[in-house]
């Protein structure tokens, strides 16, 4: 395979793994966004024993279980681009795979290994 292919080939299934990271940071958004959205609930429990029952509504309209983009909970958010652009990305990546290297993962780190051992 030329070196231009390998090199490619390997840009590409970088680009993948920077998805799957970023794939990671948007679970991490959905569950920190979900920690916090139970921390409003428990500051709204605490407004109202507090007697504040006007700073507790206003809270509890605003900010408690709303969407974080229109229409969106963080879970939709995951879901969106789990279902979207990160599958579409895994079956692009694998055809081009499958038509230039046969389906053979990690060519350029394959061949770097190749060439230290022999040297």
């Amino acid at each position: 395979m030329d070196d231009a292919t390998v090199a490619a080939l390997g840009l590409l299934s970088e680009a993948l793994e920077t998805t799957e990271r970023a794939r990671g940071r948007l679970y991490d958004f959905h569950q920190l966004t979900g920690g916090a959205d139970k921390a409003v609930g428990e500051t709204v429990r605490l407004l109202r024993q507090a007697g504040h029952g006007t700073e507790a509504d206003l809270v509890e309209r605003e900010v408690r279980g709303a969407d974080v983009l229109p229409g969106m909970w963080t879970f939709e958010i995951v879901e969106a681009y789990d279902d979207g652009y990160h599958q579409r990305f895994l079956e692009v990546e694998q055809q081009v795979r499958e038509a230039l290297a046969g389906d053979r993962d990690h060519i350029a780190e394959a061949e770097m290994k190749q060439r230290r051992e022999t040297t």
